[in-house]
């Protein structure tokens, strides 16, 4: 850190004797150098250093404890916001209105009194303005007591208003896991489910359980076997010590672009630390809490106070959200994500609004732990439909959706149907019907319908020994039509005969039949009976 000497060397001999008349010392020197000298020698004596900085008004003392309290500097961005600005003025207007004695900040009032100075240190960002405190001089000032650890919560406990509806924390986001998994394990891309499925794509990465877009077997199976407490425990804990699951790329209605990083890690940890302080089991008002953050710890996700260099663009209307005005949609949004988004899916708290709107205006941290049973039972129908209870275990649904099509699930019900396709698709996964059969008896409600079980042994012994086909057929009046056709140019759109005068028509090819009918001047229609030109 520069030293006093270095803070004030190019000073004019006008600022230097500011200072000095601040400070309650004379300068005899009449140049700048020597003045300077003869300023540290008289400002570096601890007794007047320790008596300047008690004499400061609570405002400037609180800038000279924050600089204290962050090791001797502060991104200006950040100082300024909290502390003002200094105002600009050259040497003649500084002196003719002397701003000095009317200080309109306590950064201001610092500055005069050479308790801070300007200047630009290297960063891993690179260059970057600090507001700092002479090393020297704050080695003098003597320390005071400890700042406060405990951090008093932002904002104001909710009222009743807010908290009209509740909305309770489940433990759903397991289902969705499963959901995840079986698509991976099937290569189809995951229906729509409560929880986004690229955030609980990067539950399943930070907890090991998928890498990249592959399922990893042995985790896989080690999740779905774990009862739902210790599930949801794994996932919340891998949650909340990942680097890489990167809330702020998640946030609705927002894009980041460019090669700026953010430090995900250090903003969920700082919201944790914030969210123990809250009184137990109260509602607390969720727009004050963001408020209250925004008003103390505005930077809380930027330590440099840096808010023009990370591109972020709002998708409504492509416009970058550059500079501390946007702070609400951007940071803010970034917490109201993390509280209503991956913290409620995970059942760390739960959400309240108003009783007549959909808006969440409360939430309180839950302290207990959420623990659903998997003892839901099954149901099998003779056409191959199977419905799965959500609180069906875990890895029965897994496997069942594995060798199923997927119909569209309700709120608490998955559906699936057993086709021939999918039971070839299982097959080459290596799952066998009479695993299926197996999964089925353990877990169904009622009997399984003994026609759907011997259809399944038969598949399974014989193969498909039926199929139902949609095809074009082509029916003239006499044999001798059908006969001429087969002799034209259309002839090898013609398929396998059905009798004398009825024939399948090759897929894609009833246009060229139709218009070669017309060149032998036959006038065809359509199965509509509309004439074909």
């Amino acid at each position: 850190m520069p030293t006093l000497i270095q803070a004030l060397q190019a000073r004019d001999l006008g600022h230097l004797r500011i200072v000095a008349g601040l400070w309650g010392v004379e300068l005899s020197s009449p140049e700048s150098e020597p003045a300077l000298k003869e300023l540290s020698a008289a400002l570096l004596d601890p007794q007047l250093v320790n008596e300047m900085a008690d004499s400061l008004e609570a405002q400037a003392r609180s800038a000279l404890q924050a600089l204290m309290d962050a090791g001797g500097k502060m991104p200006w961005a950040a100082f300024s916001r909290q502390f003002g600005e200094i105002r600009q003025a050259g040497p003649g207007k500084r002196d003719r209105e002397q701003a000095y004695l009317r200080p309109v900040s306590a950064a201001e009032t610092l500055y005069y009194r050479a308790f801070m100075a300007r200047a630009f240190f290297d960063t891993p960002a690179g260059a970057q303005e600090f507001a700092y405190l002479p090393e020297d001089l704050g080695k003098l000032i003597a320390h005071k007591e400890p700042a406060k650890t405990t951090i008093e919560p932002p904002g104001r406990l909710a009222l009743l208003k807010e908290c009209a509806r509740t909305i309770p924390a489940t433990d759903r986001i397991l289902d969705d896991a499963t959901t995840c998994l079986a698509a991976l394990r099937m290569n189809l891309e995951p229906p729509e489910m409560q929880s986004p499925v690229p955030v609980v794509k990067e539950f399943l990465k930070a907890a090991g359980i998928i890498s990249g877009e592959t399922a990893q077997p042995e985790q896989v199976k080690a999740f779905l076997e774990m009862s739902r407490l210790q599930a949801l425990d794994l996932l919340a804990k891998a949650w909340q010590a990942s680097e890489s699951f990167n809330e702020l790329r998640q946030v609705p209605g927002l894009a980041c672009e460019g090669e700026w990083t953010n430090q995900p890690l250090a903003t969920r940890t700082f919201l944790f630390h914030l969210l123990e302080a809250l009184p137990e089991g109260k509602w607390w008002s969720l727009p004050a809490f963001l408020r209250g953050i925004k008003e103390k710890y505005p930077d809380f996700q930027r330590p440099a106070g840096d808010y023009d260099s990370w591109f972020i663009k709002r998708l409504s209307d492509g416009a970058y959200l550059r500079g501390f005005e946007h702070w609400d949609e951007v940071d803010g949004a970034l917490l109201h994500y993390l509280i209503t988004g991956p913290m409620f899916w995970l059942g760390v708290v739960e959400l309240a609004a108003p009783e007549d709107s959909e808006t969440v205006t409360a939430f309180r941290v839950n302290v207990r732990p959420i623990a659903s049973a998997e003892k839901g039972k099954l149901t099998v129908a003779s056409n191959g439909k199977i419905s799965v209870p959500r609180l069906v275990p875990r890895v029965t649904r897994y496997l069942i959706a594995r060798f199923c099509e997927w119909d569209p699930a309700s709120a608490q019900e998955y559906r699936y149907r057993v086709t021939t396709g999918s039971l070839k698709k299982a097959g080459k996964q290596g799952l066998k019907v009479s695993q299926l059969l197996s999964l089925l008896a353990k877990n169904a409600g009622s009997e399984i319908p003994p026609a759907f079980v011997r259809a399944l042994k038969r598949w399974e012994a014989n193969g498909t020994e039926a199929r139902v086909e949609t095809q074009t057929i082509l029916r003239v009046s006499r044999p001798e039509v059908l006969e001429e056709l087969r002799k034209s140019k259309a002839g090898r759109f013609l398929g396998e005969p059905l009798g004398p005068v009825t024939v399948i028509v090759k897929p894609g090819a009833q246009a060229r039949v139709l218009a070669a009918l017309a060149e032998l001047g036959l006038l065809a229609e359509t199965s509509d009976n509309e004439p074909i030109d």
